[in-house]
């Protein structure tokens, strides 16, 4: 993300979740608020993102891993966690929609101040107002740590928290990505899900293209791929860290599960995975 704008990539992941709501019903994930807090210019491009059938994967990736991480997070609520940090919030609307407020559950949101300004009037811009559970916690990485962020948001480090890191891990370098996950495990009865890319020499030669192509665009408003994993190593830094209850799931697993009667013309193989990692 350059310096003063904002994150193309948290606009497209939110404009994509309220695309699913409309052209397939929110069959996957469920999201009321996708469209209501949209910016001007991102509802003004919906209509031209739903009809690039291209788009269709990817679109129901980004619904997939959102249901797996609510459907990871109600497991570690219903163990008695009361904190749920959303790391690179964006849009994401959770907090908007928690459930589980009644029962104490609070919602940290962590990302860039500028960012989190912008969110908090584009709530305000839906008429809708900021929940007493949720805790907006803004953080300048290159002054403070995540823990300093979010003890100063009244996190408390020796209760169970659940974390959710969506599409964020693929634009930080490996050493942020190592740093962050040690930060989760030292925090007791843990648990995070998060995405990650496969390596682009996993991919076949006739897909290699395409994902390139893909990364250079990215690479090209600003926001480049730092870091890529392979399954293999990325099970092993995890369990290395103390995590010992792991899930990895590539495209065949998340169409499998997830996907249903839209599982056509998805090409599936090496690609984005969503990992759920409990210790």
């Amino acid at each position: 993300m350059r310096d003063g704008q904002l994150s193309q990539t948290a606009r497209g992941a939110a404009a994509y979740r309220a695309i699913h709501q409309d052209l397939e019903g929110g069959v996957i994930f469920k999201d009321p608020f996708a469209s209501r807090i949209l910016d001007q210019d991102t509802a003004a491009a919906l209509d031209e993102l739903a009809a690039n059938d291209s788009l269709r994967p990817w679109r129901l990736f980004i619904a997939a891993r959102s249901r797996f991480s609510e459907d990871t997070m109600a497991g570690c609520i219903a163990r008695g966690g009361r904190q749920v940090v959303v790391l690179g919030a964006g849009l994401d609307t959770f907090s908007l929609r928690n459930p589980y407020a009644d029962l104490g559950v609070r919602t940290f949101e962590v990302d860039y101040p500028p960012t989190q300004i912008w969110k908090r009037e584009r709530i305000r811009a839906a008429g809708l107002a900021e929940p007493p559970s949720l805790v907006f916690a803004p953080v300048d990485f290159e002054r403070e740590s995540l823990a300093e962020g979010l003890i100063r948001a009244g996190f408390k480090l020796n209760e169970p928290a659940f974390f959710q890191w969506l599409g964020v891990v693929p634009y930080l370098t490996k050493d942020a990505v190592y740093s962050t996950l040690r930060f989760i495990s030292e925090v007791p009865q843990a648990a995070v899900v998060f995405d990650y890319a496969e390596p682009f020499q996993n991919y076949p030669a006739e897909r290699r293209v395409s994902v390139t192509a893909t990364a250079e665009r990215a690479a090209s408003r600003g926001e480049p791929w730092l870091s890529f994993f392979d399954p293999i190593e990325l099970l092993q830094l995890l369990r290395g860290m103390g995590f010992n209850v792991i899930e990895d799931l590539g495209l065949p697993e998340i169409a499998q599960r997830f996907y249903g009667a839209l599982n056509r013309d998805i090409v599936l193989g090496p690609g984005p995975h969503i990992v759920r990692a409990h210790q």
